[in-house]
């Protein structure tokens, strides 16, 4: 894990006002669908330009997937898996030891988006809820970006 060395950027426009994903997805993909496509995106990061952020070893790698599944799980409106487990999501002060730029969100973004088609093309994420979901991603990702545009390499 790296350590912080630069300020915490707070990104104009305060967090995403987009509308979540809807609960139809929860419902499609139930829950073990969401384990399942956080389980493959982890394992995408595991071995990305950005693995330095994430646990070295698979059984770490994938406890930490069943950590963002249980967000996502709660976020799509199912059981507060995170918030019993872990306390209040507040996902981004929980990316403030690393530190997250521009370019560690596209590949973030990048392999999310690879799941998905993934889980798409097996049948395991409904297609009709792609664009939404997707567009979640991003304006949730950019609330993550804690390094300042103009101080990036």
């Amino acid at each position: 894990m790296h350590e912080r060395t630069k300020e915490i950027y707070t990104p104009p426009g305060g967090p995403p006002q987009g509308v979540r994903p809807p609960i139809e997805l929860l419902v499609a993909l139930g829950e073990p669908g969401i384990f399942a496509l956080l389980s493959d995106f982890y394992r995408r990061l595991g071995t990305s330009e950005i693995q330095h952020m994430f646990p070295k070893d698979a059984e770490s790698l994938e406890q930490a997937s069943k950590k963002s599944a249980a967000f996502f799980v709660q976020l799509l409106g199912g059981r507060p898996l995170f918030s019993q487990h872990f306390g209040p999501p507040r996902m981004r002060m929980r990316h403030f030891p690393f530190e997250v730029d521009a370019a560690a969100r596209a590949v973030w973004l990048h392999h999310f988006e690879a799941a998905l088609a993934q889980a798409i093309n097996h049948g395991d994420f409904p297609e009709q809820h792609r664009e939404s979901f997707v567009a979640f991603l991003y304006g949730f990702s950019s609330w993550m970006v804690n390094v300042e545009p103009d101080l990036q390499p």
